[in-house]
């Protein structure tokens, strides 16, 4: 469980994951020391994994994106999964209920570029077929 003091914490790395502790403490009216133990904390409780770079919004929008519906050989599930993680243009994966096993959500420079990737996807030996879909505009996201 995480006190309010934590979830204050939390929300402030969710905005800016880069801040110093001596921001985050004077922005939290607490000492540095209590800062650092409570991400130390965090951090050994697993409650934060990791610090992670997140794109701005005006190199996003140059990205060709699209969602990679994904059918498996079932058999050959974990060792696909394991492959898809190396392909550094797949932002997201998902398993999903239905005729497809899972999502992926791939951005590349380029349709060329995205094509190559989707062929890699295709070309994997668990993968038995794809379905993709371009994303042609974000109409809003959470």
């Amino acid at each position: 469980m995480i006190s309010l003091e934590d979830e204050k914490l939390l929300g402030m790395l969710r905005r800016n994951a880069r801040a110093s502790i001596s921001d985050l403490a004077r922005a939290l009216n607490v000492s540095r020391s209590t800062v650092q133990n409570r991400l130390h904390r965090l951090e050994q409780s697993g409650v934060v994994k990791g610090y992670v770079l997140e794109y701005g919004s005006a190199f996003l929008s140059q990205l060709v994106s699209a969602h990679v519906a994904i059918k498996v050989r079932q058999k050959l599930t974990t060792k696909t999964n394991v492959e898809l993680k190396q392909i550094s243009q797949i932002s997201e994966l998902y398993a999903i209920s239905g005729e497809y096993d899972l999502i992926a959500v791939v951005q590349a420079q380029t349709t060329e570029q995205l094509s190559h990737i989707l062929d890699e996807i295709g070309n994997l030996d668990g993968v038995e077929r794809t379905n993709s879909s371009v994303i042609l505009e974000t109409k809003f996201k959470r």
